[in-house]
């Protein structure tokens, strides 16, 4: 398809780096807070744009950034001048598990490395990222690519080498393919010249670029003959399509709060509605960064008018809203109707690439114009919250006005039906958050550069994400309610599990060291914990359940207090239930990390939780015996 001709088949996406900080702008961008759901969201994303046939394939996708890239610019420090200084635990432990997911289980065609230092080395010249890592133990079937001109960066901004000529002989040895930019074409004949390079080594990168071009059918003659080569603008804009964008909006709304059932409206009580705030009738915000062109929008403003008479009043000239001009107008909205929706919030000149968040509160005087429509609104009064990142919106949740927080993230061009199918029960939310939502307090004294994953007294540092943070949250990760109810029963699951060792380590050895055993001595193929679950809707209304199923691993200073060990979505019709099967893949999720990044299994009593349904699984060591022939 080429884009009409104007584009290749080459698309420099996911992003997969961890939501580390709340304040990231490009956080909106990621799957969330979660190694792993980040990691299975890569694999998935990186399956559906490569197609499923062989070898060959449908675009080549690429995870990015590589690695610990989580700051864009806060309080004077920029992507370009930081240098992450992270602990090997932090990086084998959070960082680096979605890449590996990446490209273990998507076989992604491609990997960007960042513009960050690394421990004082820039991603991108970095032979133990790049040729060791993502090449050598990962085994990358495709090629390493440079974030758009950061082998420019690390040379003129980062200083990291004397001459243009060394800058590009570094990226190439460490393995880097291919430049975003002009850097390479322009210094690296000049690298081979000075002997800083050999011909082996463009050579190589060559290999490893002109390999993912032919698997495209680049070298395979008339692309209208290929497998997609009739695709064309016709099939961009297929109700199909539009429909999909819509669903997708759907199943990303998470309902916060829902008090005395004020959700969902009611077509006979609530004929008007007052549809309040800056965002109330936005279009291209809707999209968040790095979108295509849409089809069409549905704004909320057009949603909600499909299903009721509405009044509009903005009350914020922009999400800034730097001044209270516009609420008398809002306020007697919310006076004349039978219910009110206020959609606030932020967008892209609040969070950005380039531009993070200064802090977690509602822009300028939005908390302002919410609690004062609130108490003016005679009817229920709804809040909902377009962003990518977390908000405290404590006030609200606190506020018994405010009956029921939507939180709608960007919802794409059909963001504004989704939300009105779920205002008024057409649609059952099924969301959950993929980040915790903190207090203001919480980034209050918190450096973004500051990279500790892990809390610490001493440093009086509070950890990051739900995993390693345990203080106040105004809603916390998984947290999502729906217009039914849910409950689990394990149906059956085992007591104990034992993990074989390599018949050549004997337990005496470090391999048992303070009860964990190195993963790599552990026989892991097929060792998994099974669990069959049944899900029971109680409740009135159909829906669909986004079921997460947590561990906390033994006690001990590496292990996180829990963490997301699988989940799975499942559709069940009121008053009857469905049995789920879940596979928990010891070495890789009942694992933890030592402070040395080495990945163990905790030998012990894990704990899985699933809503609010526990059980204990015992992990024993066996050593298979030296089988002589």
């Amino acid at each position: 398809m080429y884009n009409g001709g104007s584009a290749g088949l080459t698309y420099w996406s996911p992003n997969v780096n961890i939501f580390r900080d709340p304040r990231w702008g490009r956080g909106q961008e990621t799957p969330g807070e979660d190694p792993v759901l980040a990691g299975t969201y890569a694999a998935y994303y990186v399956k559906g744009l490569q197609g499923n046939d062989g070898d060959r394939l449908k675009v080549a996708a690429c995870c990015k950034h590589f690695t610990a890239y989580d700051l864009d610019n806060w309080n004077g420090v920029d992507r370009f001048h930081f240098n992450a200084q992270v602990s090997k635990q932090d990086i084998e432990d959070t960082f680096d598990v979605p890449f590996k997911m990446c490209v273990q289980d998507g076989n992604v065609a491609s990997v960007m490395c960042s513009y960050n230092e690394v421990n004082g080395v820039p991603t991108c010249a970095d032979p133990n990222l790049l040729r060791n890592t993502v090449r050598g133990q990962w085994k990358l079937d495709g090629y390493i690519v440079s974030d758009c001109d950061s082998v420019g960066v690390f040379y003129n901004t980062q200083h990291y080498t004397t001459t243009p000529e060394q800058a590009a002989a570094d990226a190439i040895k460490a393995g880097l393919d291919l430049d975003c930019g002009p850097f390479l074409a322009q210094h690296s004949e000049d690298a081979v010249k000075q002997g800083l390079l050999n011909e082996v080594d463009i050579n190589n990168a060559l290999v490893n670029t002109l390999r993912v071009q032919m698997r495209l059918g680049m070298f395979d003659g008339e692309p209208s003959v290929q497998p997609f080569g009739k695709l064309g603008p016709k099939d961009v804009c297929t109700p199909s399509n539009q429909e999909l964008a819509l669903e997708a909006a759907r199943q990303g709304i998470v309902l916060l709060k829902n008090s005395g059932v004020s959700l969902p409206l009611s077509h006979r009580r609530h004929r008007t509605v007052a549809v309040i705030g800056p965002n109330s009738d936005a279009t291209v915000s809707m999209i968040g960064n790095y979108a295509g062109v849409a089809c069409g929008y549905t704004s909320p403003l057009q949603g909600i008018g499909s299903y009721v008479k509405t009044i509009h009043q903005l009350g914020c000239a922009n999400v800034a809203c730097r001044d209270d001009k516009l609420f008398s107008a809002a306020i007697d909205a919310a006076r004349q109707a039978d219910a009110t929706v206020l959609v606030m919030g932020l967008d892209q000149s609040i969070e950005a690439e380039f531009r993070d968040r200064t802090g977690l509160l509602l822009p300028g005087r939005q908390q302002e114009l919410v609690s004062k429509v609130a108490k003016a609104s005679k009817g229920p009064t709804v809040l909902v919250l377009m962003s990518g990142g977390p908000i405290d919106v404590s006030f609200a949740k606190n506020d018994p006005r405010i009956g029921a927080i939507l939180w709608a993230g960007y919802p794409g061009q059909a963001g504004g039906a989704a939300i009105a199918d779920v205002l008024y029960g057409t649609t059952n939310p099924g969301g959950k958050l993929p980040m915790t939502w903190y207090p203001q307090d919480y980034v209050s004294n918190l450096a973004m550069t500051d990279m500790a994953m892990r809390s610490s007294q001493h440093r009086n540092y509070p950890g990051r994400t739900y995993r390693f943070y345990k203080g106040p949250v105004v809603y916390p990760f998984g947290h999502g309610l729906s217009y039914t109810n849910f409950v689990h029963t394990i149906v059956n699951a085992p007591h104990v599990v034992t993990v074989p060792l390599d018949g050549h380590r004997r337990s005496g050895n470090a391999t048992v060291l303070g009860k964990a055993i190195k993963v790599n001595h552990a026989r892991c193929n097929k060792l998994s914990v099974g669990l069959q679950v049944n899900v029971k809707n109680t409740g009135s209304k159909d829906g669909t359940h986004t079921m997460l199923v947590f561990s906390t691993p033994p006690a001990g200073h590496w292990a996180p207090s829990k963490q997301l060990v699988a989940f799975a979505k499942v559709y069940v019709p009121a008053r009857s239930e469905q049995q789920v099967g879940i596979s928990i893949h010891v070495c890789k999720f009942l694992s933890v990390v030592d402070r040395s990044g080495v990945r163990r299994i905790p030998i012990g009593l894990h704990r899985i939780h699933i809503g609010d349904v526990k059980h204990s699984v015992s992990l024993e060591a066996a050593t298979l015996g030296v089988i002589k022939s």
